[in-house]
């Protein structure tokens, strides 16, 4: 099937997803105040958008990691096999971690890097992500934070990609190919 013949509807408004990241920041805020530093991790490369914003609301002194993992490729569907292409390069044992992921659809990933994390031994670890599709899960993970939560749709946009297109919309949309009926 060719997918280059897409449309792409608005799913999500810039105006919906920046006050959400507002309030995501105000409760991670009051979750981790005391802290000398939160270490954010970003899971690259879909969620460095939501990074940026999400960090400039945060009341907290920060440091910013990324760790790039692959499980796509440039398919619609997650081969579930986690490849990790970047390592954080920062320390984090007895730290507090932030674990900032674009969208949680099998869980595969995500399991995969909170194994990885865990076994640095952070004194404590939260998970932030921006989108959320439960009916796609597989495995049994959850974000300690979510902006929204969605249906079975590929989405695209606010940093999250399809073939490496569709990054920079400032919105979340729902891609809809027209070879399907």
């Amino acid at each position: 099937m060719d997918h280059s013949n897409y449309v792409i509807d608005t799913m999500i408004s810039a105006k919906t997803i920046a006050a959400r990241v507002e309030e995501l920041a105000r409760e991670i805020t009051e979750t981790f105040k005391g802290t000398d530093k939160l270490i954010v991790i970003g899971l690259l490369r879909g969620s460095f958008v939501f990074i940026a914003d999400l960090v400039r609301e945060l009341d907290l002194p920060v440091e910013v990691d990324f760790l790039e993992t692959s499980s796509y490729g440039d398919g619609v569907e997650s081969s579930r096999e986690v490849r990790i292409l970047k390592d954080i390069r920062g320390e984090i044992a007895g730290r507090d971690i932030l674990v900032v992921e674009d969208i949680v659809d099998t869980g595969h990933t995500l399991h995969h890097v909170l194994n990885l994390l865990k076994s640095r031994k952070p004194k404590r670890m939260e998970v932030c992500a921006l989108l959320d599709k439960p009916s796609r899960r597989e495995v049994d993970v959850t974000a300690t934070w979510t902006g929204f939560e969605i249906p079975d749709k590929f989405v695209v946009g606010y940093g999250i990609d399809y073939a490496q297109r569709n990054r920079n919309l400032d919105h979340i949309g729902a891609v809809r190919f027209l070879d399907e009926s």
